[in-house]
């Protein structure tokens, strides 16, 4: 087909039941073989058991199936076990490709909530906890610290006293 056309929608159902048709015939020959493979195994390796025979070649053959029984039931026991085991590992080795690769953790959203609904949140409707910290706090009064207003006076009289004070260190 060129590149400037389209398939018409006919077209396509057409090609579409075809392609189903063939898929369904492949599935049927596909059963028919795992059919024709689970008879011939059955064949193989499960002879038709000889039924004529007095009561003691009976109980023989019903013991023979037994063991059969009992061996198959160990096998599959044992391979179940080798199954856990190797799932088991599998999953060890995925932790431990998580562990070398790190977990990326997502970028924290930044969340307005007062401590109060915080609280609430955790441990249910039930509590009521109240986080007003400042209520348990006592009162401390603040003390006023008065100046002395000597020390406030003539500012020329301290420039005087300073300007003495220069007077000794340069003399010096």
């Amino acid at each position: 087909m060129s590149e400037g056309k389209k398939m018409t929608s006919s077209r396509r159902h057409q090609l579409k039941s075809m392609l189903l048709q063939i898929a369904t015939k492949w599935l049927e020959e596909e059963k028919r073989e795992v059919a024709a493979a689970k008879e011939a195994y059955i064949a193989e390796n499960c002879p038709p058991p000889d039924l004529s025979g007095d009561v003691a070649a009976l109980t023989e053959v019903c013991k023979k199936l037994h063991h059969a029984i009992d061996k198959i039931d160990e096998e599959r026991y044992d391979v179940e076990a080798k199954v856990q085991k190797v799932n088991k590992e599998i999953e060890d080795l995925r932790l431990k490709v998580v562990d070398l690769a790190g977990v990326k953790k997502p970028a924290l959203k930044k969340v307005r909530m007062s401590a109060d609904a915080m609280l609430k949140a955790l441990l249910g409707s039930k509590h009521t906890v109240n986080m007003d910290l400042r209520a348990n706090l006592k009162q401390v009064k603040k003390e006023v610290k008065e100046e002395p207003t000597e020390a406030v006076g003539d500012w020329r009289k301290n420039i005087e006293d300073k300007a003495d004070r220069k007077k000794m260190f340069e003399s010096s």
